[in-house]
């Protein structure tokens, strides 16, 4: 949590509480449905919290941003990022109900009132959104044959509207097919942390 308040000292007061209620509503949870690995339970606020906030370090979403969650599991990296953001919208969504279940609980626990959490695939999924943010759930490629219907044209914040996702490894081959038209940054280049290290965030802005 200290490492939180390090590279985000802008956190309010009721942001520092909420991020502190992470570990014991998960760890409570996920002693009833497991939605993440032991190993990673013990290092939440690094793997899966300040994972997820690598999202606010390039882009600051302006009031009333519209963001899909797809394949949140229990949460991430919506929940995180809901805190952050609380005067954007977020839809978080996923196809195992138990881990929505738990997504559910918690956002009802930490109270944002701007998260919902639907269980259901991107494929059958209507509405409007700005963003489409996803980590570790499939081929970007794929990602975005789900999603691209649900995104708006344009937008009002400094990227245009379109996918952000958090990928690691070797991205060359699956990033082929979008040739020039994604941005990549490197999470290292944000936080020190050698869990960090080979991974990245990638927009794609909506065709």
């Amino acid at each position: 949590m200290n490492r939180i308040i390090k590279y985000f000292p802008e956190l309010n007061s009721t942001q520092r509480q909420q991020l502190l209620k992470i570990e014991p509503l998960y760890k409570d949870w996920n002693s009833r449905i497991n939605v993440i690995s032991r190993k990673d339970i013990e290092n939440i606020y690094i793997h899966h919290v300040l994972h997820s906030l690598a999202i606010a370090k390039v882009i600051s979403f302006a009031k009333n941003t519209r963001i899909l969650d797809v394949g949140t599991g229990g949460g991430f990296p919506g929940i995180p990022l809901a805190i952050f953001f609380p005067y954007c919208k977020f839809t978080l969504i996923d196809s195992i109900g138990k881990k929505v279940i738990v997504a559910h609980e918690i956002a009802q626990s930490l109270a944002l009132e701007n998260v919902k959490v639907l269980k259901t695939r991107a494929e059958e999924l209507d509405g409007e959104y700005d963003f489409v943010i996803t980590r570790a759930v499939a081929p970007l490629p794929t990602i975005a044959n789900w999603v691209q219907k649900l995104i708006n044209p344009g937008g009002l914040n400094q990227l245009p509207n379109g996918i952000i996702a958090l990928k690691g490894g070797d991205l060359n081959e699956e990033l082929a097919s979008f040739k020039r038209d994604l941005t990549k940054w490197d999470i290292e280049n944000y936080f020190e942390e050698e869990y960090f290290e080979g991974k990245s965030i990638i927009f794609v802005p909506r065709k």
